[in-house]
């Protein structure tokens, strides 16, 4: 019975799960803006919320990153689920074990008329042990997005000009 309310869980987190969808209109290009957020080298130079990123990307390959330079960090190793350069970046990943808490995060820029662009920048979180994190997701991973929206507008804006 246990592992039909488990199962029944997963499944229902999976099909409702927890978003979070942040934006910033940036005056650069869908190009200008794609080339900062792919630079992972250049990340410690502007990027507060993802700490030494690594990985090619490439659909079904890993990255790597942390939350922070603290020994409290996490470590996320998301796969690449799709690339289409300037335009759109999506990966995957789960903490620990798939179902209990797992991530599809996305990176959508839209060219605007004056040239530049909007940045939507969204997780899905999904899992058991989701329902239980919400509010902490969205205090604390939400700020987190926004700040890391901010930076790439910053960069993107003096590369641009």
């Amino acid at each position: 019975m246990l592992l039909v309310v488990l199962l029944g869980a997963i499944l229902w987190q999976r099909a409702n799960p927890f978003v979070i969808e942040t934006s910033v209109e940036i005056d650069a290009s869908p190009r200008v803006v794609w080339s900062v957020l792919t630079d992972f080298g250049a990340y410690p130079e502007w990027n507060p919320s993802m700490v030494g990123m690594t990985g090619e990307l490439e659909a079904g390959r890993s990255l790597k990153f942390s939350t922070d330079a603290t020994e409290d960090a996490l470590t996320f190793e998301p796969v690449v689920r799709e690339v289409r350069p300037n335009e759109h970046l999506r990966w995957e990943g789960s903490l620990l074990v798939t179902g209990l808490f797992d991530g599809e995060h996305v990176f959508e820029l839209e060219p605007i008329a004056d040239g530049g662009t909007r940045l939507v920048q969204s997780e899905y979180f999904r899992g058991v042990a989701v329902p239980f994190l919400s509010d902490w997701l969205d205090n604390n991973t939400r700020p987190d997005f926004i700040a890391m929206n901010e930076a790439l507008r910053d960069r993107s804006q003096l590369l641009a000009d």
